[in-house]
């Protein structure tokens, strides 16, 4: 029990969150809203509306996969 609270007064705890990154979420946030933005307004009906919100939501693998084909890598 003494080897337990040793190692545990020897090592800072854990942070579950780190707020280093907080900018980009939100340029995530604001880029998938403009995304959603942009793929509703070119589709009608409600499945097409669906399939853009989903759409938006991946949009940085659309994106990837784009650049990656332009660099031919």
């Amino acid at each position: 029990m003494a080897k337990e609270k040793d190692e545990m007064d020897c090592c800072p705890p854990k942070k579950w969150h780190s707020h280093n990154n907080t900018m980009g979420g939100g340029f995530y946030f604001i880029g998938m809203i403009g995304v959603a933005v942009y793929y509703i307004q070119q589709v009608h009906g409600f499945w097409p509306i669906v399939l853009a919100i989903l759409k938006a939501i991946v949009w940085p693998a659309f994106l990837l996969y784009k650049v990656f084909t332009l660099l031919h890598m």
